[in-house]
């Protein structure tokens, strides 16, 4: 099994890619987690340019994304929302309409901040766009809120309890994996 796992953030030291990796710890032995980091190199959506030959960069997001058995999402909170970077590359992603990579792919989404909230409305905001792409948001969230005092020198978590949730998280994102790989058998 393949997990593609994506950052909604573009900067170097992101909260939110420290708990894509934290959740990559908890996946059990046999599932491959990849953490794609080309979320910069995706140009702004143009409907002229999609098609047979869209950018390349729009096509290795493509292909990592239909590569994958699932999907793990982690976003930061700009305006009460997804940032334009992660939007951006789902309206990519999402082309065609229909038939997309995104189409029945189990997707799970969590969310850092250095506010209270981590990031719960990004999430939700998030969830409705993926759900609106057909993929298969599965029912589970982490708010990770203080996100600046949350993390250890080495990048895991500091609280255990975060770490059962994220644990959580991480199962029933293979539990709806499986299911769907079951029924596609």
């Amino acid at each position: 099994m393949k997990v593609l796992a994506i950052s909604g953030s573009l900067r170097a030291d992101s909260h939110n890619s420290k708990l894509l990796r934290a959740a990559a710890e908890l996946f059990p032995a046999g599932v491959e987690v990849e953490i794609w980091d080309g979320l910069r190199e995706v140009p702004p959506y143009d409907e002229d340019d999609d098609g047979a030959d869209a950018p390349a960069a729009v096509a290795q997001l493509r292909a990592a994304i239909a590569g994958a058995d699932a999907l793990f999402f982690a976003t930061p909170e700009y305006n009460h929302s997804i940032p334009g970077a992660l939007k951006n590359a789902i309206d990519w992603a999402s082309r065609p309409a229909g038939a997309s990579v995104f189409l029945n792919k189990p997707v799970a989404v969590v969310g850092a901040s250095t506010g209270a909230f981590g990031a719960l409305w990004a999430q939700a905001e998030l969830r409705k766009v993926l759900g609106a792409t057909g993929a298969r948001v599965v029912d589970g969230e982490l708010a990770l809120g203080h996100a600046h005092e949350r993390f250890a020198e080495d990048g895991g978590l500091r609280d255990e309890n975060l770490r059962m949730e994220l644990q959580e998280l991480v199962d029933m994102l293979l539990s709806v994996t499986r299911a769907r790989e079951a029924i596609a058998a």
